[in-house]
């Protein structure tokens, strides 16, 4: 085997990363997928997987190329599929261009690939490395890779607050606790998950449309949890369901004409079995990752985002933390419910960061699920 210099690898490995994220919300449920083609120190081809159905990095990279691949390498960000989907396998594609060694950054947890794509590379001859930049290139995919895993979506839960924990006033009044900065970043984010979820409560409270409104990014799917369809069918929501996905998840026993009149509407209206006197989140999941549906965002109020929290559901937190005060023991949390009993209960976070946007401040961790009585 050859010796490679490694600071180089990870140079054309970062690129390829770069190529990737321009895939973001556009290629769901697949992984963002970036490639690099390298002949002689230069660049002579890259692509990445730009949307869902169409050609995956590698063979975007290959017809980029201005030259023959031939004997050159390859940087990817995830190990090549060997299968056949919606599009053949880029393995055949790297094989048949003469490339003479693939540098990977993440493995497939796809247990269609898993491994098999580098191995089928391997047997043809060709170099494989393995792990460059791994860690980066596993984080830009935990989407897909929880997906992969669990048959669920991935699902984060945002909200936004003072500085004393309040995301409303006692007369009900949000608008608005965070700035512009913070509020352009959760529609950027919007764009990046398939669906967006949130309970009847903000229905009723704001009558939010629950878009994105980033310019080139598409709008996620809305879910409504509303477990005895209280939603006013004059709505934002419910009047555009004909031009923008909405479903609504709701309980067996809710009116069967209220039902109906929604689903003529546009809208879907899943029914669920009850637990705890709201739908049952957990089988909602399932049905969503049924629908391939990889990724929601959580913009609940205090009761769902504690049902959510207690069902075990919520896989991350965003907490947007504006520095001013509100006050009022009236005044709503973005977690109610009856809580944990003892701190050592408490949902806990690992893998924080914090980051400003603008004057607030962005709180975001991994949650650990506690060990409480779901």
């Amino acid at each position: 085997m050859e010796n490679h210099d490694y600071t180089q690898d990870e140079a054309y490995m970062k690129h390829a990363l770069q190529l990737a994220r321009q895939g973001e919300g556009h290629v769901n449920p697949n992984p963002m997928v970036g490639a690099v083609i390298v002949k002689d120190g230069r660049i002579i081809g890259e692509g990445y997987h730009q949307k869902y159905g169409e050609l995956h990095a590698e063979r975007n990279a290959f017809r980029n190329c201005i030259e023959s691949p031939k004997g050159a390498d390859m940087y990817v960000t995830l190990e090549p599929c060997c299968h056949y989907g919606k599009t053949p396998p880029c393995t055949e594609a790297i094989i048949e261009s003469g490339i003479k060694r693939v540098i990977v950054g993440s493995a497939d947890s796809n247990p269609l690939v898993a491994g098999k794509g580098i191995a089928i590379l391997r047997e043809a001859g060709i170099e494989v490395t393995e792990g460059v930049l791994q860690q980066e290139c596993d984080e830009l995919n935990k989407v897909f890779f929880h997906f992969m895993k669990t048959g669920k979506p991935y699902v984060m839960m945002k909200y936004a607050m003072t500085m004393d924990g309040k995301i409303a006033t006692h007369t009900g009044a949000s608008k608005w606790i965070t700035g512009e900065t913070a509020r352009q970043k959760v529609h950027e984010d919007r764009g990046r998950f398939m669906a967006i979820m949130a309970g009847v409560g903000t229905v009723l409270a704001d009558d939010p449309l629950l878009t994105c409104r980033v310019e080139g990014k598409k709008s996620p799917i809305r879910i409504i949890c509303d477990t005895h369809l209280r939603t006013p069918v004059e709505s934002q929501i419910v009047k555009t369901a004909k031009e923008m996905p909405v479903i609504f998840a709701v309980s067996q026993s809710a009116d069967a004409e209220r039902k109906a009149l929604f689903v003529e509407k546009g809208c879907e209206v899943w029914e669920l079995p009850e637990k705890d006197d709201v739908v049952d989140l957990n089988l909602l999941m399932q049905r969503l990752g049924e629908r391939k549906i990889d990724s929601v965002l959580l913009e609940g109020g205090g009761t769902l985002n504690y049902t959510a929290l207690k069902s075990g559901v919520v896989n991350a937190v965003q907490a947007y933390i504006a520095p001013k005060i509100f006050g009022g023991t009236e005044a709503k949390t973005p977690v109610e419910g009856r809580g944990v009993c003892l701190p050592e209960e408490a949902f806990k976070m690992k893998n924080t960061k914090v980051s400003f946007w603008g004057e607030d401040i962005l709180v975001e961790g991994d949650l650990i699920q506690p060990n409480i009585e779901k």
